[in-house]
């Protein structure tokens, strides 16, 4: 009897490890309802060591659960738990989602092409933020396959939406490979001249979402210089070499050790909230980043074939709204890593363009890649 009930507590102990190296999913009923007549839903993708799980309102990555070095999985990015406190948002609007047709911000909330002014609403301290109001984060994607490592959403934003011209078709494609990456491919068209710059909002922690502070990961960008902002995050149009700034990244850097300096762009951004000018080659994809955090050993490198990637160090979080798990969303306890264009291009004619014609056809890879070191 005795060695059958060590047997027991053998098999308990087996089956309680086994479910804690297993990936809490959060149930697709808590994800369905409908939004301006379109079904939304959650769906599972797994791949290598990785398991995702996305909606289609917005294209949001809801969970992403990677091991660390001892093979213990975490959710690494932020969200909410059900469908609900995406579409109400309590707080952070962009959890997760997809950013766009214009990612980032325009000054004034307005451009011009051609002789044709064109004016957006003014979301973000008097600047068009993500698109307006309605961005492509607040809108349902059509869900046009789906298979065990990959999702294709497809949205037609139609012309004039939140005053943007053009009938925006896009297509995007979010695949888990098995060197456990995330890749996302974006493809648009449009039927009238539009500027098009469309961007992936997930926060990170490679500790785990509400798992505490970003500032002691150490972090890599491969650039030489950024577009300064002005106070309400705006570029001014120069690009500004990076050497002697605490924006030198080429060489790894702990993210804290220089985020509250007496300098005038870490002050405008509240920390960092700056689009790196990426040391491109070529115009395929190429390394943009990297973010090493030492405790787990979790590892996370960013590709990308766009000439600028906003860092984000999670500067207006306030711990007043909760995510999953009961877990507050706390300042500095997150990164964005926005693969893109560089904000406000329209109005900047010395930026890489962001004009989209008919008959043209839009493209950007992004890859996060995970790993442990």
């Amino acid at each position: 009897m005795k060695k059958l009930a060590i047997l027991a507590l053998i098999c308990m102990l087996a089956e309680s490890c086994g479910d804690s190296d297993s990936p809490t999913l959060f149930p697709q009923e808590d994800f369905q309802t409908t939004v301006d007549g379109k079904d939304v839903s959650l769906y599972t993708l797994k791949a290598g060591d990785i398991t995702m799980q996305v909606t289609n309102f917005g294209a949001r990555v809801v969970s992403l659960w990677t091991p660390d070095r001892e093979g213990k999985l975490d959710d690494i990015v932020l969200g909410y738990n059900n469908i609900d406190n995406y579409v109400n948002n309590p707080g952070e609007r962009f959890l997760g989602a997809v950013v766009g047709p214009y990612a980032n911000r325009i000054a004034n909330g307005t451009y011009t092409i051609g002789e044709e002014v064109y004016n957006f609403p003014q979301n973000n301290n008097g600047q068009t933020l993500h698109g307006g109001l309605k961005g492509l984060d607040m809108v349902v994607w059509d869900v046009k396959e789906v298979k065990e490592n990959s999702i294709v959403l497809f949205c037609l934003r139609p012309d004039g939406q939140d005053g943007m011209p053009g009938n925006l078709a896009i297509t995007m494609t979010y695949t888990l490979t098995p060197e456990n990456e995330f890749k996302i491919d974006y493809l648009a068209t449009t039927d009238k001249a539009t500027h098009v710059n469309i961007s992936h909002h997930s926060f990170f922690n490679l500790k785990g979402e509400g798992n505490g502070t970003i500032e002691d990961l150490e972090m890599v960008i491969n650039a030489s210089a950024i577009t300064p902002i002005n106070e309400v995050l705006i570029p001014s149009g120069e690009i500004a070499d990076v050497t002697g700034t605490p924006f030198d990244f080429r060489q790894p850097h702990i993210i804290g050790e220089r985020i509250n300096a007496d300098n005038e762009q870490i002050k405008f951004g509240a920390g960092y909230d700056h689009n790196w000018v990426l040391d491109k080659q070529t115009d395929g994809v190429e390394f943009a980043a990297s973010v090493y955090e030492a405790n787990s050993g979790r590892f996370m490198s960013v590709y990308t074939d766009q000439p600028g990637m906003q860092f984000y160090s999670g500067n207006f979080f306030d711990g007043t709204t909760k995510g999953k798990y009961d877990k507050e969303l706390r300042y500095r306890e997150s990164i964005a890593l926005e693969t893109q264009k560089f904000p406000d291009t329209p109005n900047h004619s010395n930026f890489p363009s962001t004009l989209l014609n008919p008959g043209e056809t839009y493209t950007h890879t992004c890859i996060y890649r995970f790993g442990v070191r």
